[in-house]
């Protein structure tokens, strides 16, 4: 199936998740009562539509994100939380919950940048020339220092209250999204992922191997460069908007990878497609679950994205036996 192809029915696949994600809900609405006076128009409005693009937004965001690094790391296993810059965000996040900042417009918003582009700055000086291998150990040390910094701040949360608000967060929702939170996020996503979308011929070198990149006169320590603010612009923004929606990264573009082949260039547009179309999908479907509220679509996606992390586990695994 040739990338072009892939890109057409992803793209209708997108339109039709954007769709179903402005209608589905516990009441559903239809497109005839989009633009009513009434109660349905207003709920569609306000609610449905920022919903619905917040979900378009992230999923192209993660997919991207995920098939970016796999490509520069050349592990099929990466995933956008490998740098810690949604684990960065996310304490940024969970400090303004508990210092009240988030009661303050943007608040919230920015304290997650602030965390996101912090980790930016230290991967970048922690993984300095140190290629792949580098600026995955620098990941991890990152990863694992803000999700322990997080897990003592809702330790000594002053009260239930504010430890359950900084949970509910973490567990990841585009529950209650306002339009104000799409104009908020979409420039730093914008940025990200024009960013990310420049590296596609320099990962398609990198297959090469780093020697053979260099001699084809791709700059290394740049493409690190464009990736790490790529990433950290566009995740940090959807984290601070939705708090952390995991496992979209690793899923979308290995399965794009099984149509569009192993070029990494080939599969940077599908996979932001299909992140659209697995994002908005999911979160249309937690709203359709029985019952008074609706599961989190983090807690979703990791109920998702677990077992299929061990399926490519054990696949590899049996690959190199």
């Amino acid at each position: 199936m040739t990338s072009r192809f892939m890109t057409g029915l992803l793209l209708w696949l997108t339109l039709a998740a954007f769709l179903l994600s402005l209608m589905a809900g516990k009441v559903w609405i239809w497109p005839m009562s989009w633009a009513a006076d009434n109660a349905d128009g207003w709920i569609f409005l306000e609610l449905r539509l920022p919903r619905a693009l917040l979900g378009l937004c992230i999923g192209a965001v993660l997919g991207l994100s995920g098939a970016v690094l796999q490509g520069y790391l050349r592990n099929p296993l990466a995933d956008p939380t490998v740098l810690g810059v949604s684990a960065s965000a996310a304490l940024g996040g969970v400090l303004a919950i508990f210092l009240g900042i988030n009661l303050v417009p943007f608040g919230l918003f920015g304290c997650a940048m602030i965390g996101a582009c912090a980790s930016i700055l230290l991967l970048l000086a922690i993984g300095r020339g140190g290629g792949p291998i580098g600026f995955i150990l620098g990941g991890m040390v990152l990863s694992t220092l803000a999700g322990a910094l997080t897990a003592f701040v809702i330790s000594i949360a002053p009260n239930p209250f504010a430890a359950s608000e900084i949970i509910n967060w973490l567990m990841g929702a585009l529950t209650d999204r306002l339009m104000e939170d799409v104009l908020t996020a979409l420039p730093c996503m914008a940025i990200g992922v024009l960013l990310l979308l420049t590296t596609g011929r320099a990962l398609d070198a990198l297959t090469l191997g780093e020697n053979g990149a260099k001699s084809l006169g791709v700059d290394l320590f740049r493409l690190q460069w464009l990736i790490v603010l790529g990433v950290g612009l566009s995740v940090g923004a959807s984290v601070a908007v939705s708090g952390v929606v995991g496992f979209v990264g690793l899923i979308v573009p290995h399965l794009i990878r099984s149509f569009c082949g192993e070029q990494p260039s080939r599969i940077l547009v599908p996979s932001a497609l299909g992140g659209a179309v697995l994002t908005l999908t999911a979160d249309s479907l937690v709203r359709l679950i029985p019952g008074p509220g609706e599961m989190r679509l983090g807690i979703a996606m990791a109920v998702l994205g677990a077992p299929f992390f061990l399926l490519l586990l054990l696949r590899y695994r049996k690959g190199a036996a």
